[in-house]
């Protein structure tokens, strides 16, 4: 079954980075886009960044560009999210996330404060 894990996540002040990770299985990873999600309490779960299947190409939200990249490691099933320059903004819990035909599969999340 398909299965995704976050790790990275924790506590950081404004100005630091992190990286997260996600392990991936269950799917033949390089085959499917893969994206990471954030939520923030009391609001709703926003799309933060996007990957195609082989990493050529990306995507981000304009709140986070310049700031966070991601990237995919096909031989390992893995899509990080180096996050720089944090702010407290970017409190959230971060969530990897792929769609597989008719299906939406989410990994349990890892949350990233930001604070001094």
């Amino acid at each position: 079954q398909v299965q995704l894990v976050e790790s990275g996540g924790g506590l950081v002040q404004p100005g630091g980075s992190l990286r997260l990770s996600c392990a991936a299985s269950g799917f033949t990873f390089g085959s499917f886009a893969m994206s990471w999600y954030r939520q923030a309490p009391g609001k709703e779960r926003e799309l933060v960044a996007l990957i195609g299947s082989t990493g050529s190409s990306t995507n981000y939200a304009a709140s986070v560009k310049g700031r966070f990249t991601i990237s995919r490691d096909n031989a390992k099933n893995t899509v990080y999210l180096q996050m720089n320059s944090l702010k407290p903004e970017d409190t959230a819990v971060y969530y990897c996330r792929v769609a597989i035909v008719l299906r939406t599969y989410w990994g349990q999340g890892t949350q990233v404060t930001v604070s001094s």
